[in-house]
């Protein structure tokens, strides 16, 4: 309220001012306006919309015909990153523009929904590996498959193998409805809770794609899942739907919101109602309309659902779900069961119709075409042709009769794809890391792998579930904060005072539960990182009670013996 005189504000008692809170840039309250660079370039032209100049104009003209607000902005609606410049070390990632850390390559995302992959899918994701990629090819820990060296010419073909064998890559990055992971054994696991499958598929089939949620404040995942195992890490997801049984005896679904990691972790909250298979496309479309009409979408730093919900609470969250986006009120619902153990779907387990499914571990997600071949041709041979990959980097192959068990194993086995893995083999993740990535600040997967190696030959007998997740970088891709050992990458100083690759330690975590403990101080050089890894593995094994989880050990354990 402004006043016309002074002098009756000097003879008033006035209360302080209040200071009026700065916009968010939410869409619901009135703020359309552009609040920094890639609001305006989403405004200026739907993301969506790139398709059609990379067919039409830069895989015929080139790099260097591209718009830079296409080349960094909006071909990852389409999975394409530009990689990083080789030669360029850790020290310089933040120091320098876009344009200097920027390949004339890309990274090239396939979106694979559910992990659901039959033997001709995977014989492409092999073709086009080896055709287009130098043979590269990795598992993401979103079931997806990940391709780098992609040249902007050879775009079209790709897009035209994949789209033949109904796959492709549209919004499998930006800032847009992202893959929907779903359980590998959906619809065939003796023990599942619910087939989240026709789900997966509905979601996929009415909103991915669809401008009307091609321009969200940030990214959005999503995760469907009625499996017991609870693979689908629901608890880091930005909405997922996870298998519950009701006092009556009906299968459904809990809804859970506003889970992530990266530089402020938090896990997602339970909305606390029973959601009927059916609704859960309504309900689905309900959340991220509401991220996209009242996400944040001033800082890029805040723009993900998981602030909103931290501001609002789930009771909030709720009611403006019920009474302005679906018109109807959720009975309340039951809370998921425990998770099992393990969660990667890892061995050789019976299938609720007789036949068995064969889980394997490659080495951190990293694979080729060559292999990605290898699978597909055995998965024929020992199977249905059905092939899944895993939230955990993993792979599994359906549908083997109990008598063909065996030589898959060993057939895998011949490509060093175990089975029964160690638990550093069956437990490690790593993000890209420093090798195409510009985020990065140090190496990761073969620094996992040389790991991994070194730590079954110092520790042949050691069994306990240990999971080691190795990230380039603050972001989180390979869930450091919910790993028993997660490990971020920075630069560190070693005993010789010279600045080299490390990692700050984050110990204990177990997602849903805590985020790992930082002990101060508690950094590792790369060089250094298995002496440590192996130290703090055998304080644990010779302490841990029985049945004692590291996490758990971790809680009550003196610094001295973390160190």
């Amino acid at each position: 309220m402004r006043y016309a005189s002074s002098t009756w504000i000097r003879t008033r008692a006035v209360p302080p001012a209040t200071k009026r809170k700065r916009g968010e840039g939410q869409w619901a309250l009135g703020y359309r306006e552009p609040l920094n660079k890639n609001e305006e370039n989403k405004k200026n032209d739907d993301g969506l919309n790139v398709r059609r100049r990379i067919l039409d104009v830069y895989s015929k003209a080139g790099f260097d015909s591209i718009d830079p607000a296409d080349l960094r902005g909006r071909f990852r609606w389409f999975g394409l990153y530009t990689q990083r410049k080789p030669g360029i070390d850790g020290g310089k990632t933040g120091a320098l523009e876009d344009e200097e850390l920027d390949d004339r390559y890309f990274m090239l995302r396939v979106r694979i929904d559910g992990g659901q992959l039959d033997s001709a899918q995977l014989r492409t994701l092999a073709d086009i590996s080896v055709k287009y990629a130098r043979g590269t090819a990795d598992i993401t820990d979103r079931q997806n498959i990940q391709y780098h060296w992609i040249r902007i010419e050879d775009v079209p073909a790709i897009w035209d193998a994949l789209e033949a064998v109904g796959l492709g890559t549209m919004e499998a990055c930006g800032d847009t409805p992202r893959v929907i992971i779903g359980c590998p054994l959906a619809g065939i696991a003796a023990d599942e809770v619910i087939d989240g499958g026709p789900q997966v598929r509905e979601i996929y089939d009415r909103y991915i794609g669809s401008k009307e949620f091609s321009n969200l404040p940030r990214k959005f995942k999503t995760a469907v899942s009625g499996c017991t195992a609870h693979c689908t890490v629901h608890e880091i997801n930005d909405v997922a739907f996870v298998g519950v049984v009701d006092a009556e005896g009906n299968t459904g679904y809990q809804a859970f919101v506003g889970g992530g990691l990266s530089t402020n972790p938090m896990f997602a909250k339970s909305l606390g109602v029973f959601v009927r298979p059916e609704q859960v496309h309504e309900v689905w479309k309900g959340v991220i309309s509401i991220f996209r009409d009242y996400g944040y979408r001033r800082l890029r730093h805040r723009a993900r659902i998981k602030f909103l919900m931290a501001d609002w609470g789930a009771e909030k969250f709720r009611e403006v779900l019920e009474k302005e986006y679906l018109g109807y009120a959720l009975p309340d619902g039951p809370e998921p069961a425990a998770p099992l153990p393990n969660r990667d779907h890892v061995g050789v387990r019976p299938q609720k119709d007789g036949n068995f499914y064969v889980g394997f571990a490659p080495r951190v997600g990293r694979v080729n075409g060559e292999l990605l071949g290898a699978i597909a041709d055995l998965a024929r041979r020992y199977g249905s042709g059905r092939v899944r990959t895993t939230a955990e980097q993993k792979m599994v192959i359906l549908d083997v009769p109990e008598e063909n068990t065996a030589p898959l194993a060993a057939a895998l086995a011949e490509h060093d794809l175990q089975v029964n893995p160690s638990t550093f083999r069956r437990n490690t993740m790593a993000c890209t890391g420093i090798e195409y990535c510009k985020l990065a600040i140090v190496e990761t997967k073969q620094r996992a792998m040389d790991l991994m190696d070194e730590l079954e030959k110092r520790l042949p007998e050691f069994d306990q579930p240990l999971s080691i997740n190795v990230n380039g970088c603050p972001n989180a891709c390979a869930r450091i904060q919910v790993a028993d050992i997660g490990l971020k990458g920075q630069l560190v100083v070693d005993d010789n005072g010279d600045q080299v690759e490390g990692f700050q330690v984050h110990l204990g975590g177990q997602l849903g539960a805590t985020f790992g403990k930082k002990v101060r101080g508690l950094k590792t050089t790369s060089d250094g990182l298995t002496d440590y890894v192996e130290r703090v593995v055998r304080s644990y094994d010779a302490q841990r009670a029985d049945g004692e989880s590291f996490a758990a050990w971790v809680r009550r354990a003196d610094d001295a013996d973390l160190k």
